[in-house]
């Protein structure tokens, strides 16, 4: 194993990691972050979304330089002209996004090292909700399945163990496991996403 191995864990920097759990050990003030996302309609079911600034360890994050910006839209079964994803399956997104992530995290704080790792993931929805044509239908997913492929250098009893403990610990997994109340207000004049 060469010091580049020794420094690093599935990418991660574990001297930087354990630097930021110590800090937050020593101050849990600096573990509140605020997140934030900007939408602006364009047409029909086309409209982006920008995200740039944050608020975390104790500051203003000022690293991106530019936005992100991700178009929504819908495909022509829903009304839309495939502008981008539709935002069910940019749910999806985030919750394969945030669960790899935990999982890649905790498996680097264990010592466990990931040769491989892909997910597959499946919603199933009834949009008769989403349209109040049958007010017993939920408007979301009725389902989400994460079918995860994973090669490790440990037992399957611990792999089995993380995965639970990913699941566990993922901020979207959680919110979508466990909703979190969410607010919708009217307000005038908002500054237009660039």
């Amino acid at each position: 194993m060469n010091t580049q191995d020794k420094q690093t864990r599935n990418g991660l920097n574990l001297a930087q990691m354990t630097g930021t759990i110590d800090a937050l050990k020593s101050d849990p003030s600096l573990a509140q972050f605020e997140f934030r996302a900007r939408n602006q309609w364009v047409s029909g079911g086309e409209n982006y979304s920008t995200i740039q600034g944050f608020y975390g360890a104790g500051a203003e994050d000022e690293s991106r330089t530019e936005p992100f910006v991700y178009t929504n839209g819908e495909p022509p079964v829903l009304l839309g002209d495939n502008e981008g994803a539709n935002p069910v399956e940019f749910l999806l997104h985030a919750l394969a996004g945030c669960v790899t992530t935990t999982t890649v995290l905790h498996a680097a704080a264990r010592g466990i090292e990931i040769r491989k790792l892909s997910t597959e993931l499946t919603g199933t929805i009834d949009v008769q909700g989403l349209l109040a044509l049958d007010d017993s239908v939920a408007v979301g997913y009725e389902s989400i399945r994460i079918a995860m492929d994973i090669e490790a250098d440990c037992s399957d009893e611990e792999l089995d163990d993380l995965l639970s403990f990913a699941r566990d610990h993922s901020p979207v997994c959680s919110t979508v496991c466990k909703p979190v109340p969410v607010t919708v207000e009217r307000v005038k004049h908002m500054r237009a996403v660039a």
